[in-house]
């Protein structure tokens, strides 16, 4: 294990995060509220503590696997804590569990809170709430590899650690010229959506705050009364973009070179959009009298089916309302989630894909065991230690929802309100039924509870196995 370069990386990790730190204390000097302070002694903190970490670069910098997945998962951890900091010192967040599963949440792009009253906490920490999604929905270690430069490809396995998906291929050859690629994709995107949030009217600091959680498919929202409020016209941008950020970014780089047949080619992508499409259909014939229009009804549904498969995770309606088919569709987009490569979470559809075909190719040789069948998607063939890793990737998945489920029920809630509180946590949605619905929050659960979801969140976000890593006896041989 390489010590020196995994100290190294987290300590500008955190001074990342003191930079990140300065767009919500320029938010607390505009709108002169209370968060100074907090904000000041956090970015401190911060500095101190990453310098210390990073004063001397190492002469062995070379990362394989093991140090790639170690660094991942402490730098999201060590994120996470130190990005609390703000809302204890500022007696926003009493309760520093509490503090670390907000912070957390917005990192992983969960979305689920433990406050009541939104408004009540300063504009500033309000911002930074909403500014942990954006960061964390590309990922913090890619940003760090755009911008050090690296002797060699070892930055690669940083990348693979923190990207969503079965697999993670480079666009380009170089890695610091990829991180690059996605960021450049992601912040225009962003851009564009803030642009078109203002052209309709909409107040400038709402505007960033939810294209910052729409870029990074979190859920924080910035009003007590979440997105009822806002017009048709801005809530079809936020559905429209809620979408597109759940698209891998590899189809929009080949979007830009112009190889549009390739693009549309995605198997996974086509699936994407079919599921959508299906949801919306179905939901839209099942809840056809709850709504006064038409035209309500399919935005309503097509914003919720948008924000669940996504794991956005924001709301216009109280959907724990709907009919039990509708919500059964819902708990299901909750596991498939969005495409690999994308800012989404869940299982990823690329998955659901591989795991079906396995089902079916099993199936097939059981009928006709001499036969041979290859698992195929976009016309290449899928490597066999992919399906594995797959394969692996849903028993680990199922174990620890299980356990995790188990754990929260001591606290004595309802199964469904246990099951979709794990089922949100995992798959980084933010809001799930009955007790921790849209309309609703976490912080009822206990100290014990609220730790075990910060973990399953950040497990959600890098894919289980970057933290199961850290509990392996292997890892911390030299």
């Amino acid at each position: 294990m390489n010590y020196k370069m995994v100290s190294y990386v987290l300590g500008w990790v955190l001074k990342i995060e003191a930079g990140c730190l300065l767009l919500p204390l320029i938010c607390s000097f505009i709108y002169n509220d209370s968060g100074k302070t907090a904000i000041i002694l956090s970015i401190v903190l911060c500095l101190i503590t990453g310098i210390l970490l990073s004063v001397k670069s190492p002469k062995n910098k070379t990362m394989f696997a093991k140090e790639g997945f170690v660094t991942v998962a402490l730098c999201w951890i060590v994120m996470s804590i130190f990005g609390a900091v703000p809302f204890y010192i500022s007696g926003g967040i009493k309760n520093f569990a509490d503090a670390v599963f907000e912070t957390a949440s917005g990192f992983t792009t969960t979305g689920a809170s433990i406050l009541a009253e939104v408004e009540s906490l300063p504009k500033s920490l309000i911002m930074w709430r909403s500014f942990t999604h954006w960061i964390g929905g590309m990922g913090v270690l890619v940003f760090l590899v755009a911008l050090l430069p690296s002797s060699s490809g070892d930055n690669m396995y940083l990348i693979k650690a923190e990207s969503p998906g079965p697999s993670v291929s480079k666009m380009v050859p170089k890695v610091r010229s990829m991180a690059k690629i996605l960021y450049l994709i992601y912040l225009g995107m962003t851009v564009l959506q803030f642009i078109l949030l203002k052209a309709g009217g909409m107040d400038t600091f709402d505007a960033i705050t939810i294209t910052f959680g729409t870029a990074g498919t979190g859920g924080f929202t910035v009003r007590n009364s979440g997105f009822a409020d806002y017009t048709a016209y801005q809530q079809w941008v936020i559905i429209v973009f809620m979408i597109l950020f759940g698209i891998d970014f590899s189809v929009y780089y080949l979007i830009l070179l112009r190889k549009f047949k390739t693009a549309i080619r995605s198997v996974e992508v086509r699936t994407y959009i079919c599921i959508i499409l299906v949801s919306i259909l179905l939901i839209a014939i099942n809840c056809h009298n709850l709504y006064g229009s038409l035209s309500d009804n399919i935005r309503h549904t097509s914003f919720t089916v948008g924000s669940i498969i996504t794991t956005t995770g924001y709301a216009t309606v109280d959907f724990d309302k709907w009919n039990s088919f509708s919500k059964t569709i819902l708990v299901g987009l909750m596991f498939v989630g969005a495409c690999a490569g994308s800012t989404g979470g869940g299982i990823k559809v690329s998955r659901i894909i591989i795991l079906f075909k396995s089902i079916l190719k099993e199936t097939k040789v059981a009928v006709h065991p001499q036969r041979t069948v290859k698992i195929t998607m976009n016309g290449r063939l899928v490597e066999h230690e992919t399906v594995r890793a797959v394969n692996v990737y849903m028993a680990a998945y199922i174990a620890i929802f299980a356990v995790a489920v188990l754990i929260i029920s001591l606290d004595n809630f309802d199964f469904t309100t246990n099951f979709t509180a794990i089922a949100a946590t995992i798959n980084n949605i933010g809001p799930g039924l009955a007790g921790v619905g849209p309309m609703e929050n976490f912080s009822a659960f206990s100290d014990l509870s609220t730790v075990v979801m910060t973990i399953v969140m950040i497990i959600g976000r890098l894919e289980i196995f970057p933290i199961l890593i850290l509990f392996s006896k292997s890892t911390w041989k030299r």
